[in-house]
């Protein structure tokens, strides 16, 4: 039987908040009185993520399942294995470190019942620092302008996904990808709700500065050309602006003569163009850097092995059986 509802939860180091995570999860799902299914996908932790995950497969094998990595491959690869690995008609992503309670999966259960394939969620009160909730939402509005992608809260993974949705985004072998605006392009009916959100009950986030700005990265040349663009007319009215000022210190020579003021300014106008140019270089490099990736047309992620309850044709595999192995494209 398959079941109606499939979780995604990857996993990166941490064992200190799963118990958390299994108190609180298992009851609201169980509340819901439906068929459910948990994938843990564990992407590599060096803690003892995989044996405490490894015992909860142990105690609730009739709706977890365990997905396990053979090294670390990212947030995003993991929820992409788990999407390949699901058998829901819903599905619904969620961070294990309780920042987005599991109560509200609910919510976004219901709301997919009244029809709609897409269901994105926005904190209503963040508990992230600063800095992050600025940097965020600056950068959303810069993405919604740049990829017409309509997400009001991007870095929220709590999301549901309807089966139409999953099973086209299964079919894409894209090396990088941000998996959110990914579902929301093959959706036919998406809406957002607002939920709660609450601070990381242990650990610490996995998301550096540097892991935002990529996953920014991938997020804005992943869907649209037009920062390429963008730098092309750029590139036209400098080149514009450069020989409209060459006429103008030409004819100021011939009426004024020979001088020596406005050298400096001279050297700043080439360091800016020089610091433009660049930064245009930077960005070719990395349409050229992910179009380089995906030719190799290496594998996205390699799963060991998948925990999980044994059937006709099924058998527990254990965690260090490297025979058996999955490669996911």
């Amino acid at each position: 039987m398959k079941p109606e509802l499939s979780v995604v939860i990857p996993i990166y180091n941490e064992q200190a908040g799963l118990a958390a995570l299994f108190a609180r999860l298992y009851p609201a799902l169980d509340a819901l009185h439906m068929s459910y299914e948990i994938l843990f996908v564990n992407d590599g932790s060096r803690d003892n993520s995989v044996s405490i995950l490894a015992e909860q497969f142990r105690l609730r094998p009739d709706v977890t399942r365990v997905v396990l990595f053979n090294g670390n491959y990212g947030q995003h690869m993991a929820i992409l294995a788990g999407f390949e690995a699901s058998r829901g008609q819903i599905m619904v992503t969620l961070d294990a470190d309780l920042q987005n309670p599991p109560e509200e999966i609910k919510h976004l259960v219901a709301k997919m019942r009244e029809g709609y394939d897409y269901v994105g969620s926005i904190r209503r009160k963040r508990q992230d620092s600063a800095w992050r909730t600025v940097a965020s939402k600056m950068m959303n509005r810069i993405r919604e302008k740049i990829t017409n992608i309509k997400i009001t809260d991007q870095g929220n993974m709590l999301r549901a996904y309807g089966r139409n949705v999953i099973d086209l985004v299964n079919q894409c072998a894209e090396v990088n990808t941000f998996v959110p605006a990914l579902a929301y392009t093959f959706s036919r009916k998406p809406t957002e709700i607002t939920v709660e959100h609450e601070e990381r009950s242990a650990g610490e986030s996995k998301y550096s500065l540097y892991s935002l700005i990529r996953l920014n990265f991938d997020l804005v040349t992943g869907f649209s050309l037009i920062p390429l663009q963008m730098f092309s007319m750029l590139g036209m009215a400098l080149s514009a602006g450069s020989a409209l000022l060459v006429l103008f210190l030409l004819v100021r020579r011939f009426v004024l003569g020979a001088e020596a003021e406005g050298v400096f300014t001279l050297f700043a106008i080439a360091f800016f163009f020089m610091g433009v140019i660049l930064f245009g270089i930077g960005l070719l490099g990395e349409y050229v850097g992910r179009i380089f990736q995906q030719v190799r047309a290496r594998p996205r992620y390699v799963v060991q092995t998948i925990l999980q309850q044994q059937g006709p044709n099924q058998r527990e595999l254990p965690v260090d059986a490297p025979e058996k192995r999955k490669v996911g494209r």
